[in-house]
């Protein structure tokens, strides 16, 4: 392993949650924003709604549904949820509602990226 890497201080893996529906690009560059706030604040961003869209149909129940599943699922590999944005999609709620029932620690930022206590 080289120095490098052994000089770096650990980084917590946290979950992204900001809606991607509506308007999906301004969405998806808020998202990536987001993630560049967190990796900025130290941590690993994980954001499935940007990979997932690339292989998976978002109107295909089937897929939405396995979508949400694989969610909940790297949810659980996170330390924290960070919730961005002015408003919580349906999605978002469903990610909140899992990462209470663990009391796994959740975060809110607002569409400027300032903490607050909820959305």
């Amino acid at each position: 392993m080289s120095k490098q890497i052994k000089d770096r201080t650990y980084r917590p893996l946290v979950y992204i949650a900001s809606p991607l529906s509506g308007d999906v690009e301004v969405n998806t560059e808020r998202a990536r924003a987001f993630c560049r706030f967190a990796l900025e604040k130290g941590q690993i961003p994980l954001a499935p709604h940007l990979l997932f869209p690339q292989f998976m149909n978002d109107d295909d129940p089937a897929e939405r549904e396995l979508a949400i599943f694989m969610d909940v699922i790297l949810l659980g590999k996170c330390s924290e949820l960070w919730v961005l944005g002015d408003t919580v999609s349906a999605g978002m709620q469903a990610e909140i509602d899992v990462a209470k029932k663990r009391r796994q620690p959740i975060r809110y930022f607002n569409s400027k990226f300032q903490e607050v206590e909820s959305l």
